[in-house]
């Protein structure tokens, strides 16, 4: 079956079953985000999430689109080409990572491949335990996830992220116990931190460059006690809105740093 992709998360289960789209969108970005998840180079780009390039699409003749209840204001359209199968990965007040596991099978079945759904699932989970056996030592320390928009702002990932609910899936505890705060603009001022001072910092994410200057001059950062103990990691890219192979990724990513703590 030929599959388009308009959706990050429904790309990346798509890929987990061994099914990879003939096309989606924002590749370049999405090469760079998740590289956990290599596509083939011929994979045709349908350009922006938010507004995919319908000619390309055509083009692509998919069977079915992937798509999400994020573009639900494009399914009329979408559905003019071919027929959208669209999940629910990330709900308001639920954890994401339950909801990437089930779209594992939830796809497969869509697409008569019930097994593969099976084995995907198996071996994620198999996966997440052996990640979590290695962070036995961790268990009980707070982690907080930090995503820095600038020096002084940074997105938080609360239980209902995919990076949360991976920590829970890990038994680790999340510092951040407020819901997600996560937008283009970073909401969350730096110095709620100081809230966090029995925490290890892990930082999901590069940071800007011009952050990273700002922040190493910042009395206010190198104040905080995780900073001054040496409790930072930096992880390299992951999708923070993906699928269970970012999940993994990010999982993999946190275990290596956490290990030489």
């Amino acid at each position: 079956m030929r599959l388009a992709a308009i959706d990050w998360a429904m790309l990346e289960t798509a890929w987990a079953l061994g099914h990879k789209p003939v096309a989606a969108c924002e590749l370049i970005r999405f090469r760079v985000e998740s590289p956990a998840v290599p596509l083939p180079q011929e994979t045709l780009d349908l350009g922006l999430r938010g507004a995919p390039n319908f000619e390309q699409l055509r083009f692509a003749a998919p069977d079915l689109i992937l798509s999400s209840p994020f573009y639900t204001r494009h399914e009329a359209a979408l559905s003019a080409v071919a027929p959208v199968f669209s999940l629910p990965l990330f709900v308001r007040g639920e954890p994401s990572l339950p909801h990437a596991l089930n779209a594992l099978e939830g796809l497969a079945e869509r697409l008569g491949d019930r097994q593969a759904g099976e084995r995907a699932r198996r071996a994620a989970e198999d996966r997440f335990d052996r990640i979590a056996n290695r962070l036995k030592p961790q268990v009980g320390r707070p982690v907080m996830l930090i995503d820095f928009g600038d020096s002084r702002h940074f997105r938080a990932f609360g239980f209902d992220s995919l990076y949360g609910s991976t920590l829970t899936r890990l038994g680790l505890v999340n510092a951040w116990q407020d819901g997600t705060q996560f937008s283009f603009a970073a909401p969350v001022p730096i110095d709620r931190l100081a809230e966090m001072s029995d925490a290890s910092f892990v930082i999901v994410s590069p940071i800007p460059i011009e952050a990273q200057a700002q922040l190493q001059r910042s009395v206010l950062w190198n104040a905080l006690s995780p900073v001054k103990a040496g409790r930072v990691h930096q992880l390299a890219a992951t999708n923070a809105f993906g699928g269970v192979p970012s999940g993994l990724a990010f999982a993999e990513g946190l275990a290596d740093a956490l290990a030489t703590a």
